[in-house]
């Protein structure tokens, strides 16, 4: 099997996987939460998304993409991840800005993610990927798209509820 059909054959198997998940799992747990709880859950995988400036890393250790994909990759999921951040500081503080902020998010990260796979699809990323990048291409991707769409999911369906109470921790971890 070449690298692109494995690499391909892993995103797949990942999307179908995380989607199982979401559904039989994270969607019946976000409708009992209060909507700013629901709702920082799937922001808090994106809140990590600086790790793709490892792409500079990888890029030096063999990883042949283009310089300008590089950049547009990781400075795309570093504006991601603040964005996340600062709608979960929002979410926290009860203000009512931090829906607008999530569907600002959402859009930035759709643009972002399509984009990377656009565009590391144009250059064959998977020709080249392995390790760590290897991993984010085939599970930390997909991971974000289903997370992003439960966030659209949430937005959407929820659109009449406010944020009124402050995301909570599970009771297993809570005081």
């Amino acid at each position: 099997m070449n690298l692109t059909a494995a690499g391909l054959l892993a995103t797949a198997i990942s999307l179908w996987l995380l989607i199982t998940v979401a559904v039989w799992y994270v969607g019946p747990w976000m409708k009992r939460q209060p909507l700013a709880t629901a709702l920082s859950a799937p922001l808090w995988l994106h809140a990590g998304r600086h790790i793709a400036l490892q792409v500079f890393s990888a890029q030096r250790f063999g990883f042949t993409i283009p310089d300008r994909l590089a950049r547009e990759i990781a400075w795309g999921d570093v504006a991601g991840a603040a964005l996340a951040l600062t709608a979960l500081w929002l979410l926290r503080c009860r203000s009512r800005a931090a829906l607008a902020l999530i569907w600002l998010f959402v859009v930035e990260s759709a643009v972002d993610l399509a984009n990377a796979a656009l565009m590391g699809s144009r250059e064959m990323a998977f020709d080249s990927a392995h390790a760590v990048t290897w991993l984010i291409l085939t599970f930390y991707a997909p991971a974000l798209w289903v997370s992003l769409a439960l966030l659209v999911w949430q937005l959407v369906v929820r659109q009449s509820e406010g944020v009124t109470a402050a995301p909570s921790l599970p009771a297993e971890i809570g005081p």
